[in-house]
């Protein structure tokens, strides 16, 4: 860990302004993306975001848009060739499905206790958004860092499958309040918090839903009216 970058060792911290940066902007010509309550994201100090996940764009997408730096806890496969040694450059951990492997926790616990925010998919994989079964891994790194769980929910990425392709789709990023770090001990106590992580992230996400359903509803004419 290099003392005050809040990075990896492998991180390079111009590198990674730089991809932040870009990452502002970049998304403009291809999705219509509106951040809801960006003030709730502490400006400062040790954080583990927390996001549903139903794309592959939802990590790239969501890399520049908090004002700070984060590290991401990415798939292992994703990590090979150049692409690999861009992602350790930018400060991104692997992580292996499936496999116990304690160094990727460890080295974001280094990030952490550095002042710095860690994000977290806390399913693991890529569904349909709606968060389902979570792991414990990001209220392990919280309760272990003494750092809030910053929940953030992302809509309007997903495209089922036999969709038609869709010009320039509106994305709708909605922060939630941060929740204290967690203090149970064992596993209950991470269980219990999981739960609670999870269920904020359900209702950041229905959040969302019931407000396309009201942006998209039909009046009495048959039209689609704008809300």
């Amino acid at each position: 860990m290099s003392p005050a970058r809040a990075l990896p060792e492998d991180g390079l911290g111009w590198l990674h302004d730089l991809g932040r940066w870009t990452g502002s902007w970049l998304w403009v010509p291809f999705y219509r993306v509106r951040v809801r309550h960006p003030e709730r994201i502490p400006p400062t100090g040790p954080v583990v975001l927390v996001a549903n996940h139903s794309a592959f764009v939802d990590g790239p997408l969501l890399f520049g848009m908090f004002g700070r730096r984060v590290v991401f806890l990415v798939k292992a496969e994703m990590f090979s060739g150049i692409v690999g040694t861009l992602l350790r450059w930018l400060g991104q951990v692997p992580v292996r499905r499936d496999v116990v492997d304690r160094r990727p926790l460890t080295t974001a616990l280094g990030v952490l206790r550095d002042g710095g925010m860690v994000a977290v998919f806390p399913e693991g994989t890529r569904g349909a958004g709606e968060v389902g079964a979570a792991r414990q891994g990001a209220t392990w790194l919280a309760r272990s860092a003494q750092a809030p769980l910053l929940p953030v929910a992302v809509r309007g990425t997903h495209r089922p499958a036999g969709s038609p392709r869709r010009f320039r789709p509106r994305v709708d990023v909605l922060v939630g309040d941060p929740l204290p770090a967690p203090t149970a001990p064992g596993r209950d106590g991470l269980a219990a918090a999981t739960t609670e992580v999870t269920e904020a992230l359900r209702t950041l996400v229905r959040e969302l839903d019931n407000e396309h359903r009201q942006v998209t509803r039909p009046d009495a004419a048959g039209d689609v009216r704008e809300q």
